[in-house]
């Protein structure tokens, strides 16, 4: 509630304040961080017109999970294969889906080509990745991309990794993405690293504790043999 003196929010400040607290939801909380905010703006129609955005990029941010129709393996929804108007790529079983952020369920599946330029080099590169994630990752989800750039073409590498254990109070989850970028005969490798973690604190405190941590590591440029024609 405004004080006296002070005017109250506007709904886009509103929706501003709430789409802010979406964004920075824990692992493994964005239901519980929805709700309370559905309850402080008390407007679902505002909610959803104004901060439906918020939803899909915390999504995308999270490197979220999806099942997909046809494959064995999870994909993931990140900012790497958003198609525009809510649909998504999944190289892996070659279709794109409609991505529903609240329930984070995929439908309207449609046959989709990933780029047939680089295609041969992303799927080597996608079936050593999965298979480093299924070996190292308990619960590893991996996806694999190309991109075009300024410079050239990239391979972008995704993996995702949680576990949520609210009864214990803690959750955590482990996200990276590696960009190969190609330019010629020469390649360089970019890493960032991201840990979240909610741990809990002394019984005295009625709260847990947010951390994230980030790592960006770069390779030095060298001459990347995959990246040369076969003879």
């Amino acid at each position: 509630m405004a004080a006296e003196n002070e005017e109250p929010l506007s709904d886009a400040e509103k929706v501003r304040v709430a789409a802010d607290f979406i964004l920075h939801a824990p692992p493994g909380e964005f239901n519980e961080v929805f709700n309370d905010v559905r309850v402080l703006l008390n407007n679902d129609a505002l909610l959803k017109d104004g901060a439906s955005s918020a939803f899909s990029q915390y999504n995308k941010d999270q490197l979220t999970p999806v099942k997909v129709d046809g494959s064995e393996l999870l994909g993931l929804v990140t900012d790497h294969n958003d198609l525009g108007s809510g649909r998504f790529a999944d190289p892996r079983s070659q279709q794109s889906f409609k991505y529903d952020h609240l329930r984070k369920e995929a439908s309207d599946y449609k046959p989709w080509s990933p780029d047939s330029e680089v295609e041969s080099l992303r799927a080597a590169i996608e079936a050593e990745v999965t298979a480093y994630a299924l070996n190292h990752y308990r619960h590893g989800v991996s996806a694999t991309f190309s991109k075009p750039t300024e410079d050239g073409k990239s391979i972008v590498c995704c993996i995702e990794d949680h576990q949520f254990q609210p009864k214990n109070y803690w959750n955590g989850r482990w996200r990276s993405q590696w960009t190969v970028t190609m330019a010629g005969q020469q390649a360089e490798v970019v890493g960032v690293l991201k840990v979240q973690v909610i741990l809990p604190l002394p019984p005295f405190l009625t709260t847990s504790l947010h951390r994230t941590l980030s790592r960006c590591t770069t390779t030095r440029t060298a001459t990347c043999s995959l990246c040369l024609p076969r003879r």
